[in-house]
Formats: structure tokens, C-alpha cells, sequence
């Protein structure tokens, strides 16, 4: 996983509230658990004018001109900014997969569905929540060309008219985010004592680390 501290990018206004993850990513895309690749059909049924489908070449694909992420002038935003319960609906890890593939870091909204708001600090996503009054100044100031500037050790949003605004994350997140820390990440960090229990492990109870294979076939 991707380590993040801090980040300057233009931001996407989605202004749209109760985004689904079959929204974020369909259910014809799930067939896939290959963690990468999901960038192109992000937002696939908003963004384009006919239907995707696993491994489709998006590069001729009709798009939907009024749809945020054709409009030119949010091209390569990696903050997006999202209404309230942004990331309901199912469970599926390939959201926050696409969200990170696409580009996107950041998301900022005034509230998010508790699995998908997990899953992404687990994929190098960090989500904010910022009061809905905050996101709505924030709404109002994202013109194009709009740059943030997001802060995870200061845990700061700086806005172009040099506004401060605090955010609140949860200390061992915001350490794994900080040192790329992904579950496995995590527990590879105990690499050194799980090796030990281990031999430790088979010194006390050998015959727990019989390959029963070769026993089976051994001749009687």
C-alpha cells in the first residue's frame, strides 16, 4: 500500500449525496479481485453513454460530457469532494480499489458508510469527515482550478484563501496511512517473532509439521 502525508491537488466536487458502491464501481467489475486496473470504469454507468464491461478498451467509449470527471478542467483532481453517506450499499473492497486506481487519495465528505470507510484507510485512501456546513463552503469555493492542500501528520485541510481546517483520524490509522501499512504490512512487521514462534513451535510438537503427503505414500 501506498504510503500518504500530504498532498496538493485540485479538487472534484461530486455533488451528489448517498453514492452507492455499485455507483463507485458496478457488479459486472467484481469478477475481477486483481486490486488494480478498476481506474478507467470508475463511476462507469455516470461517466459513459453505453455499458461497461470487464477488460472494455474505455479509450473510444462515449462519455457523458456533464458528468465531473469528463468536464477538463477537474482532469487529474486526486481529492474528490463528496456529499453525506458517500460509499453505501455493499460491502465490496473494488470501491475504494477504483477510487485509489483512478487517482483519487482524498475523499472529504460529511459522512461515509462505515465498511467502505474502513476499507479505504486499508487501500491507501484517507477519508475525511468535516461537519456538512464545512463541506458546503467547500462546495461553494470549488471553482475550477480549486486546490487543496491536505495535511495527514498536521491532520489539516489548507484551503487557496489560506483557511485551516482541522480533521480528526484515528491514531493507528493514521499511522498505517502514514507508513503504507496495509493488514498484511501490519503483521509483516512481526515477521522476526512470528519466525521464532514458529521454530519455537515445532522443536515443542514435531509432529504437528508432518507432511502427512509423504506419510500417506510411504510404502507400509
Amino acid at each position: 500500500m501506498k504510503a500518504f502525508r500530504r498532498l496538493t491537488s485540485k479538487a472534484v466536487p461530486l455533488d451528489r449525496a448517498n453514492v452507492d458502491t455499485d455507483a463507485i464501481i458496478p457488479k459486472q467489475f467484481l469478477k475481477s479481485i486483481r486490486r488494480s486496473g478498476f481506474g478507467p470504469y470508475l463511476f462507469d454507468e455516470w461517466r459513459y453513454l453505453d455499458r461497461g464491461e470487464p477488460d472494455m478498451d474505455c479509450s473510444n467509449r462515449p462519455v457523458n460530457p456533464d458528468f465531473v470527471l469528463n468536464v477538463p478542467c477537474y482532469a487529474a483532481g486526486r481529492i474528490l469532494l463528496a456529499r453525506e453517506n458517500f460509499g453505501c450499499g455493499s460491502s465490496r473492497e473494488h470501491a475504494p480499489w477504483a477510487l485509489e486506481d483512478y487517482g483519487f487519495r482524498v475523499i472529504i465528505a460529511p459522512s461515509f458508510a462505515d465498511i467502505f470507510y474502513n476499507n479505504c484507510f486499508k487501500n491507501g485512501v484517507l477519508p475525511i469527515v468535516l461537519d456538512a456546513a464545512v463541506v458546503d463552503r467547500l462546495f461553494q469555493q470549488c471553482k475550477p482550478g480549486y486546490t487543496l492542500t491536505v495535511d495527514l501528520p498536521e491532520q489539516s485541510i489548507t484551503t487557496p484563501f489560506d483557511e485551516h481546517i482541522h480533521f480528526e483520524v484515528d491514531a493507528s490509522r493514521k499511522h498505517r496511512l502514514l507508513n503504507g501499512l496495509d493488514d498484511i504490512g501490519l503483521t509483516l512487521q512481526h515477521a522476526d517473532a512470528i519466525r521464532a514462534y514458529e521454530a519455537r513451535r515445532e522443536a515443542e510438537a514435531s509432529w504437528l509439521f508432518v507432511d502427512l503427503g509423504s506419510v500417506s505414500n510411504s510404502p507400509a
